[in-house]
C-alpha cells in the first residue's frame, strides 16, 4: 500500500513538472488517501502487537 502511495506521489511530481496539473492533483489525492490508509493499518497492527505482546509475556 505504501509502495503505491509513493508511486502516485512520483507521478504527481513528474506531472507537475510537465504542466499536467489535472493529473498531478488527481494522483496527489490518491497518494494522500493511500498513505492515510497505510498509516491507519500500521497503527492498528502496532496497537494489537503491543497489547498481545504484553498478554503473552
Amino acid at each position: 500500500m505504501l509502495k503505491w502511495a509513493i508511486i502516485f506521489f512520483i507521478i504527481s511530481l513528474i506531472a507537475g513538472v510537465f504542466g499536467f496539473t489535472g493529473v498531478a492533483s488527481g494522483s496527489r489525492k490518491i497518494a494522500k488517501v493511500l498513505f492515510a490508509i497505510a498509516l491507519v493499518i500500521f497503527l492498528i497492527v502496532l496497537v494489537f502487537g503491543v497489547l498481545l505482546g504484553t498478554l503473552v509475556f
